[in-house]
């Protein structure tokens, strides 16, 4: 079964959503309200090929705490995706084989793809 994360209030997700094929074998998941667990996180960070794959450096938060001035670990990115969901990058479609994050016309279409 494939999952979609994402972020109720990103006007961005929904559009992506909207133009993705999200059927029956997609199961939606709103990361503000149920946030991703640590087996979830470890399975996205191992199909994406990494944790930072998965973080979001745009996340105002990333900014706030100084990270953007810090040379992060895996497992500093791992330990800020579970501290807080917007450190997720958004929105990502996890399937059996891989996890695609983010919302580059490139990822949007590789989605696409992954959902046929």
């Amino acid at each position: 079964m494939n999952k979609f994360y994402y972020l109720d209030t990103c006007d961005t997700c929904k559009r992506i959503m909207k133009e993705l094929p999200l059927s029956g074998n997609v199961t939606l998941r709103e990361i503000k309200s149920s946030p991703p667990t640590e087996t979830e996180i470890d399975s996205l960070g191992k199909k994406a090929g990494s944790y930072e794959a998965i973080f979001s450096k745009r996340a105002r938060k990333y900014r706030e705490l100084g990270l953007n001035t810090q040379k992060l670990a895996e497992a500093d990115f791992k330990k800020y995706l579970l501290s807080d969901y917007t450190f997720l990058k958004r929105p990502v479609l996890e399937t059996s084989a891989t996890a695609i994050s983010g919302n580059s016309k490139i990822a949007t279409d590789i989605m696409r793809e992954a959902l046929k």
